[in-house]
């Protein structure tokens, strides 16, 4: 098979749609788990900030991705997952565990089988619309008054690139290998 017709063959809008669920669902997820404490804050009760944009400074904190806070004396970069005052490290889980299942999706929609490098690409196709996401979210997080925006070098290469590589890569050849081990054996008769 030509490498033109494997990418040719490759499930671009399914896997698109896939990210993009994987990304509005990992944003979903931290605003239920962070939305009330981020509105009964400090930064909540005193700043005109909304709610949203502040989950999703966390959402990209759950990426590893710092939180670029330029104010006075308070500034520089920071996360608010885990340490004595910080959201739950579990939040850290979900990008990585959302991002599985979109690529098992797409790996099951595809057909992978056993051939983990077509299923590998097949899984690789959900960075389409996680990144392009990622990509609007780091703007779209951004403020101004106080500036605090997502670190926009990380927030594009891990949270919008990387994330979406290995793990719906991962996923997908997780549904190859274990596609292949649930068919059944062929029923006709063998002479």
């Amino acid at each position: 098979m030509s490498s033109n017709r494997t990418l040719r063959d490759l499930p671009f809008g399914v896997g698109a749609a896939a990210g993009a669920a994987a990304w509005v669902l990992t944003y979903l997820f931290t605003y239920v788990i962070t939305s009330s404490e981020i509105q009964n804050s400090i930064i909540g009760r005193l700043t005109d900030i909304p709610t949203w944009k502040a989950v999703g400074w966390v959402f990209y904190n759950a990426h590893f991705t710092s939180t670029i806070v330029d104010v006075p004396l308070v500034g520089g970069a920071t996360n608010f997952i885990g340490g004595e005052n910080g959201f739950t490290p579990l939040l850290y889980v979900i990008p990585p565990v959302l991002l599985l299942i979109a690529g098992l999706a797409v790996g099951r929609y595809a057909g992978a089988g056993e051939d983990t490098v077509r299923s590998a690409l097949a899984g690789v196709t959900p960075v389409i619309g996680y990144g392009v996401l990622s990509v609007v979210g780091v703007f779209l997080f951004a403020t101004q008054e106080p500036s605090v925006t997502p670190d926009a070098v990380t927030g594009i290469l891990l949270a919008g690139i990387v994330y979406p590589v290995v793990f719906g890569a991962v996923g997908a050849v997780v549904a190859g290998l274990t596609a292949s081990n649930g068919r059944p054996e062929s029923t006709t008769n063998k002479l």
